[in-house]
């Protein structure tokens, strides 16, 4: 009986801690989210590049046109012009999903006229979060 409860007590700690360090991955993941988030409403290609990976994609439809895109060329288009304002726009984690080394996170974005549903890749490479995939889909407003 006594060695039972010992199993259970150890048991307890090592889920506990388990659910801390998800915890805190999903802060850092959040944070890689943020700075694909503000990279775009404030057309800063350092932030994108600290959110992608370079060689990442992003596939989506623009309209009824399917396309991929590779991150260079997204991020050059994405990142001129002026900075947007950004009490027009509303970009939110929906969700995260994190396994190991791997995580998924489903993302909408109210931007005026146009909601985009973002479904983001990420892998934990060399202890930093980072965007290797980008798949969307849009609805006019």
């Amino acid at each position: 009986m006594r060695y039972l409860a010992v199993f259970l007590i150890l048991t307890v700690i090592m889920v506990s801690k388990a659910k801390a360090q998800v915890s805190n991955e999903r802060e850092l993941i959040s944070e890689t989210i943020q700075l694909y988030f503000d990279g775009m409403i404030e057309r800063d290609k350092s932030k994108l590049e600290k959110a992608f990976i370079s060689e990442a994609r992003l596939i989506g439809y623009r309209g009824e046109n399917f396309t991929l895109t590779t991150f260079e060329s997204w991020a050059e288009a994405t990142s001129k012009g002026e900075a947007r304002n950004p009490a027009v726009y509303k970009n939110e984690i929906v969700s995260i999903r994190v396994q190991g080394n791997a995580a998924a996170v489903e993302t909408e974005l109210y931007w005026p006229g146009i909601y985009y549903y973002d479904f983001l890749t990420l892998m934990k490479i060399d202890g930093e979060w980072k965007i290797v995939n980008k798949s969307w889909s849009q609805k006019k407003i």
